[in-house]
């Protein structure tokens, strides 16, 4: 694909360095809660040493919970084994202007331990081996990550004061494809989508959803880890750019007991030529062998490695009846009532997981989606006959309930410990039990409110 607007060379970077248009340069990646961490670097630093050797960090940055507490249970990172350090190795490919950021550029890095070895269980590392997996079958994944936010009026220290309770939604009621109450967010939207597109990304367009104050920002495809890097960015950047038109949105999975955020992944495969090896105008529905396998290994362990796709406690709310979030594990053309919706032609021919929700971690969900797609390949599973109707009432089995549920199926799955390795499987594992112990502890809103007089 052509060079992206935003997107620096080095003696880009230096020449701004020198003019003083920019003064710092941020080393980013993605931890295994799927936030953007890093540290900022001074630029006249970051050109003279940090390309050529990178920056360090802490390595329980990977093996805390989300209020960046240290747990137990990692083998990675512990007390025991002294919180090494880890290297920040920069991917120049990925340099970028960061308009929301006074004077800034941003890179996103690869991680390896001190003596210049992958970390195997950083969610780019993982990835990027999946990827590999399939360079050596002469595929290239493409991707699109279509996320769902709703936005408030509240900032988010105001929020967060209110203890996230009673905040005032940026639109008064269901604005899905609205274009005259979403206009009086518009000028958030317009600054997230500009600045998006200066930082590189290719922003389609913007459109109202149905929760109140909810919205989606869809940006095009590409290769599979561009698109997940720029995920990243984007997802810490409109949180950035919000608070700074002093409102704040959010991508949890299910805020309310209205719709859900959604995180619908669209992915296909092509050949290192560039051509579609999803379509085939000969078959069925234009669908080639390769892609009826693909789909077949995706409802093959799509319980299975559920806990790639919903990572939270707050993740399997979103799994209602009628709610536009899946229930069932099938597939169908075009269909929003199920797990797989098959979509597109030629080179758009593709599948759209809806499983998903906005809180997801795009690294390890796309790492999923391309394994038990080989899984399917490489076994030459046969694909089921589509599902039609109302999937919610479809007798096919059933997306996991819950995160003890996914940990649970993840844990024992063959299939996830041949593909990623036992010490990925424990951690992530480890991972999702630290959060249910967390909230099996906690006492919440609902239980005060039913228990406090009437019980």
């Amino acid at each position: 694909m052509a060079q992206r607007t935003g997107i620096l060379s080095v003696p880009e970077l230096q020449k701004l360095v020198d003019s003083g248009e920019i003064d710092t340069v941020i080393i980013s990646f993605t931890d295994i809660q799927g936030r953007l961490v890093g540290k900022r670097m001074s630029a006249r630093l970051f050109v003279e040493d940090a390309i050529e050797h990178g920056a360090e960090c802490c390595n329980y940055l990977l093996a805390v919970d989300v209020e960046n507490n240290t747990v137990p249970g990692y083998e990675f990172s512990s007390w025991e084994k002294g919180y090494n350090d880890m290297a920040m190795i920069p991917d120049m490919s990925t340099l970028r202007l960061v308009p929301w950021i006074p004077h800034t550029a941003m890179v996103m890095a690869d991680l390896q331990t001190t003596d210049h070895e992958p970390v195997p269980i950083a969610p780019r590392s993982i990835l990027k081996a999946q990827m590999d997996r399939l360079a050596k079958m002469d595929l290239v994944p493409f991707v699109g990550t279509e996320l769902e936010f709703i936005v408030f009026d509240d900032s988010f220290r105001d929020a967060w004061a209110k203890g996230y309770d009673n905040l005032h939604p940026s639109t008064d009621y269901n604005v899905d494809y609205d274009l005259l109450a979403s206009n009086r967010v518009e000028p958030l939207l317009h600054d997230i989508r500009v600045s998006m597109d200066k930082a590189g990304m290719y922003c389609e367009g913007v459109k109202g959803e149905c929760n109140l104050g909810q919205q989606e920002i869809a940006f095009r495809y590409d290769t599979a880890l561009v698109t997940c890097d720029n995920h990243s960015i984007y997802k810490s950047g409109a949180k950035m750019i919000a608070d700074n038109h002093g409102k704040s949105l959010t991508f949890m999975a299910k805020f309310n007991e209205r719709e859900g955020n959604s995180c619908h992944i669209h992915i296909s495969f092509r050949d290192s030529k560039g051509n579609a090896v999803f379509a085939d105008k000969s078959k069925e529905g234009g669908m080639s062998d390769m892609f009826r396998h693909f789909l077949a290994g995706q409802i093959a362990l799509m319980r299975e490695f559920t806990l790639l796709y919903a990572p939270n406690i707050n993740s399997y709310k979103r799994y209602q009846f009628g709610s536009f979030a899946p229930t069932a594990i099938a597939w169908g053309h075009d269909n929003r009532t199920l797990s797989l919706r098959v979509v597109g032609h030629g080179h758009g021919m593709r599948v759209e997981h809806r499983v998903p929700g906005g809180d997801v971690n795009q690294y390890l969900a796309v790492s999923g989606l391309i394994a038990a797609g080989i899984y399917g390949i490489e076994n030459k599973l046969e694909l089921e006959p589509m599902t039609l109707g109302n999937g919610y009432e479809a007798d096919k089995p059933h997306v996991p309930t819950s995160l003890r549920e996914a940990a649970d199926l993840f844990e024992n799955s063959k299939a996830a410990r041949e593909i990623f390795g036992d010490e990925l499987v424990k951690h992530l594992v480890n991972a999702a039990r630290i959060e249910i112990r967390a909230f099996d502890s906690a006492i919440t809103d609902w239980e005060r409110v039913r228990g406090f007089e009437r019980l």
